[in-house]
């Protein structure tokens, strides 16, 4: 469900308030080999299964910046700043990939609000994430594939 914030002091009353999770998503070997295209990154963990079953995790994973990238729209899922009329990703903080997102595993999620400021050029809203993994078998992993804070900020 998606929560709608139109105001700054809505936006600020909801600081450390979890917005919920957002839908499963599945991390298959084409949307990995097509990330690599994008980013020129063929790292043979990511793009080469037979080779990648011999290697450190048992299969291919995911680029730690393909499950970054997945964070701006499934964020957009949980939260909507109706009350703006630009929203812009603004940077990160704190990145980390405590755990390989492996292929076929599916991923979620978890947001809360952390702080929210005015600045110059409007509202600056830091959200807190928790990308969680289950892996093929729906087993839950005990390791979140990525935890950090996303910064938007948002245009009157």
């Amino acid at each position: 469900m998606t929560r709608t914030f139109t105001t700054y002091d809505e936006l600020a009353a909801a600081v450390g308030e979890h917005l919920g999770y957002s839908d499963w998503v599945t991390i298959d070997q084409q949307r990995i080999n097509t990330f690599a295209d994008a980013t020129g990154d063929h790292q043979w963990i990511h793009v080469d299964p037979a080779r990648a079953a011999d290697g450190p995790f048992g299969t291919t994973v995911a680029h730690g910046y393909l499950t970054m990238s997945l964070v701006p729209a499934v964020v957009a899922s949980l939260i909507e700043y109706a009350g703006w009329s630009v929203r812009v990703n603004y940077g990160s903080n704190k990145v980390r990939f405590p755990q390989p997102v492996k292929v076929g595993s599916r991923v979620r999620v978890g947001a809360e609000i952390a702080n929210v400021a005015a600045v110059p050029a409007g509202t600056q809203v830091a959200i807190k994430v928790i990308v969680e993994i289950e892996d093929a078998e729906g087993n839950r992993e005990a390791k979140p594939g990525l935890v950090a804070e996303v910064l938007t900020l948002l245009v009157p």
